[in-house]
């Protein structure tokens, strides 16, 4: 059974780097050449795609985030790693980590909730 845990800082100042990392566990072959995506929810809002990247590496990025977003990963850790620049109050949300198609997931992390606050 596939299951995915998001990890990192509840909390971040305003103008710092956010950074969480999602540790994919149960995988199978298949499963590795999944697509690996980053979703967020501000309170309140709906579901935000962030991005994604490849197998092979290629990333994807939502254009309101591009700017601002890097997605990278590890194969030997079975992990991958979010890193969202220039954060603002506006960046507190749960945030999510995915693998499967590339925008709507087919598995979900239980999401971790951060905040952007002074």
């Amino acid at each position: 059974q596939v299951q995915l845990q998001e990890s990192g800082p509840g909390l971040v100042k305003p103008s710092q780097t956010l950074s969480l990392t999602c540790t994919v566990s149960g995988g199978s072959i298949t499963t590795n050449y999944y697509y690996r995506s980053w979703i967020r929810q501000p309170p309140g809002k709906g579901l935000e795609w962030m991005g994604a990247i490849s197998y092979s590496g290629d990333t994807y990025y939502s254009p309101s985030l591009k700017s601002r977003t890097s997605i990278f990963r590890d194969t030997s850790k079975n992990q991958f790693t979010l890193q969202l620049s220039s954060v603002t109050p506006e960046d507190t949300a749960v945030y999510y980590c995915a693998i499967g198609r590339i925008v709507q997931g087919d598995y979900w992390g239980q999401g971790t909730q951060v905040t952007v606050s002074s």
